[in-house]
């Protein structure tokens, strides 16, 4: 399959573009110097003679960037208006499949209950563009979701300080690329990806009091994510698990 591939030097994506072409893809990726994620009729021409794209990219803001809402201005318009220009565009040049990341944070807590992905949402602060990113990509015929859970080990960045002792849902980045290339052969929709959920405390990192998750986005949440329907889809698993990340 062709494959062209939006972010791949982010942290999933230089995972996913060697895999990609380990399973016999022919890959493309897009030259942020001569075409914008935002320029419908530039991301036309890209993806023209292409039958799948993946957009695994993001904009991060890294240390104390990450409490400021100016500071997740990049990645929302990546998320919103960049998405919203993709599946215009995919469709305009005939690309079967579009996927797209996404997070799997966006859940309302949860408690000990297994959130899958009827599970209700509550998206606050920067989570909001995901669900704006899903809404958008959805609308293409082939548009296939990935709510990815906390990005850990790898070349993954240093997690934040974990807050309670609810369930979390973390996944290796190599683990998340694979996620994505099998998601080329699953049906439309929305999937869950992260290894098999753990609670905090059994994750080797500092824990504040649940006191002070109202400080921390939506990292207090108890979302004990699972991802048995990209399994069933698709075969995929995580080779790592959750607690072998840290």
């Amino acid at each position: 399959m062709k494959v062209f591939v939006i972010g791949a030097t982010g942290v999933i994506g230089r995972e996913a573009v060697p895999q990609l072409r380990a399973a016999g893809h022919e890959v493309g990726v897009l030259d942020r110097h001569t075409t914008s994620m935002f320029d419908e009729q530039a991301m036309v021409s890209a993806l023209t003679g292409y039958e799948a794209v993946i957009n695994l990219a993001t904009r991060i803001p890294l240390g104390l960037k990450m409490l400021r809402a100016s500071g997740w201005a990049d990645n929302d318009r990546i998320r919103t208006e960049g998405t919203a220009v993709l599946a215009r565009a995919a469709e305009q040049a005939g690309v079967r499949v579009v996927v797209q990341e996404g997070i799997s944070f966006v859940y309302a807590d949860g408690g000990d209950a297994e959130l899958d992905e009827t599970a209700p949402i509550d998206a606050i602060g920067p989570t909001r563009s995901s669900v704006v990113a899903q809404e958008n990509v959805l609308r293409h015929p082939g548009g296939v979701f990935l709510r990815i859970g906390m990005l850990l080990g790898g070349a993954a960045a240093p997690p934040p300080v974990f807050v309670g002792n609810g369930w979390m849902s973390a996944v290796h980045p190599a683990d998340a690329a694979a996620a994505a290339v099998a998601a080329l052969g699953a049906s439309p929709g929305v999937y869950n990806v992260g290894a098999d959920p753990v609670r905090k405390h059994d994750m080797r990192r500092p824990h504040l009091p649940q006191v002070f998750a109202r400080f921390a986005f939506v990292f207090g949440r108890s979302q004990r994510v699972v991802t048995h329907k990209l399994t069933a889809e698709t075969g995929w698993r995580p080779r790592h698990e959750a607690t072998e990340l840290l």
